[in-house]
């Protein structure tokens, strides 16, 4: 079984500047997403940051969640939590495939997210994976969240844009005959 296997895990990242992130995690399954939570605020405390938690009805609204976080927030990054348990149907596929995508797509335009939507065939495999003494992908996907903010400071600056200015920078710049 996977849980016997031996993985490599990064050091802890460390941050001369407070880091904050936000939990957004579906509780469907209630006792699998009280051990993700667990595991996901050791991880940020452990590393000196803060965290806030907002609880979404499924998998599928974690990543608009964050979406609205990052548009509205001031967070460094994001933890997605959650449990999606293979059912008799095909919303199961469903369900996993857009809520990684969307995820994924996000991390892709520049945010911070470490994924712990664990996708699962039982409640058995969820224990295992949930459990901070076992598996702890809440905390692990708290501390990909933690890596990936620590990578966006060694890189500094902001992004490189498009070849425009927002409004006020453009004003700023006293390109449009305002003064700064």
């Amino acid at each position: 079984m996977a849980e016997a296997e031996e993985h490599y895990t990064l050091p802890r990242p460390a941050f001369d500047k407070p880091v904050k992130l936000l939990i957004v995690v579906a509780p469907y399954y209630r006792a699998i997403a009280d051990m993700q939570i667990a595991g996901a605020k050791a991880e940020i405390e452990a590393a000196g940051g803060s965290w806030d938690l907002v609880e979404v009805p499924g998998a599928l609204e974690v990543p608009t969640a964050i979406s609205i976080a990052d548009r509205r927030s001031n967070f460094d990054g994001y933890v997605a939590l959650g449990c999606v348990i293979r059912g008799e149907t095909t919303h199961y596929d469903t369900v996993c495939n857009d809520s990684s995508r969307a995820l994924q797509l996000m991390g892709l335009q520049g945010l911070c997210i470490g994924n712990g939507i664990l996708t699962v065939e039982n409640t058995e495999q969820a224990v295992v994976r949930a459990d901070p003494a076992q598996g702890n992908k809440g905390g692990g996907a708290a501390a990909a969240a933690l890596h990936l903010i620590a990578l966006t400071r060694k890189w500094g600056g902001t992004g490189k844009g498009v070849g425009f200015l927002p409004r006020e920078e453009y004003q700023l710049a006293g390109k449009d005959g305002a003064t700064a």
